[in-house]
C-alpha cells in the first residue's frame, strides 16, 4: 500500500493544525471582499475563512514536500512512512496562542529505513525541496502568464511565495535540514 490509513490521519491532523496556526496570519493577508464593512463584518469568533485560506496555501506545500521524500525513497526500495510531527505541532500551537511574531516548527516528516548509496540519499533529501521548487515556479508561471482566473491570483501568489520560502529554507546546508543531507550525500558520492 502506497499510503496507509495512519498516514492519511496524520496528514489530516497536520493540515488542520497548520491551518489553525496560520489562520490569523493568512486571514490578515487575504484580500477582503469588495463589499467588506469593518464595522459590521468584524469576526466575533474563529476565522473560518482565514483557516480555509491557510490550509489551501500551506498544506499542499507541506504534504507534497514530504510525499516527494517518501515516493523517492520507496522507488529506491526503502520503507518510508509519513508522520505528523505532533511535538512540533504542539510547539507551533503554543507559539500561536502566545502570539509570537515568528513561528518556526516542523509540521511533518518521513521516517525512512533501508540502505542506500550516498547519491540515493542525496536524491531522497532533494526530493522534498525539489517539489517545493516545482510548486514555486509552477504557480509563479501561472500568475505571470495569467493562466488562472483573476479571483485565484492572490492564492497563487502566496502559494508561490510559501514554496519559494520552503525551497530556500530546506536547501540551507544546516544540520537537520534537507540541504545538509543533499550536500553531504553529494560530497560522499564524489569523494
Amino acid at each position: 500500500m502506497l499510503i496507509t490509513l495512519r498516514e492519511i490521519f496524520d496528514m489530516a491532523v497536520m493540515t488542520a493544525l497548520v491551518g489553525f496556526i496560520f489562520s490569523d496570519l493568512f486571514g490578515r493577508l487575504k484580500r477582503p471582499k469588495k463589499d467588506y464593512d469593518p464595522l459590521t463584518d468584524s469576526p466575533s469568533g474563529f476565522d473560518w475563512d482565514g483557516f480555509r485560506f491557510a490550509v489551501l496555501v500551506t498544506a499542499p506545500a507541506l504534504i507534497f514536500h514530504e510525499l516527494a521524500h517518501k515516493f523517492v525513497a520507496l522507488n529506491f526500495g526503502m520503507e518510508a512512512t509519513f508522520h505528523a510531527a505532533y511535538m512540533w505541532l504542539f510547539i507551533g500551537m503554543m507559539l500561536k496562542i502566545m502570539k509570537f511574531n515568528f513561528i518556526f516548527f516542523v509540521p511533518a516528516y518521513v521516517s525512512i529505513m533501508g540502505a542506500v548509496t550516498p547519491l540515493q540519499h542525496a536524491s531522497i533529501a532533494f526530493a522534498g525541496p525539489g517539489m517545493n521548487l516545482l510548486l514555486w515556479l509552477g504557480t509563479a508561471a501561472l500568475v505571470k502568464y495569467r493562466l488562472i482566473e483573476k479571483k485565484h491570483y492572490h492564492l497563487a501568489i502566496i502559494t508561490s511565495k510559501i514554496n519559494m520560502f520552503l525551497f530556500i529554507l530546506n536547501m540551507l546546508p544546516i544540520p537537520g535540514f534537507d540541504g545538509s543531507k543533499v550536500f553531504a550525500g553529494l560530497i560522499q558520492a564524489i569523494f
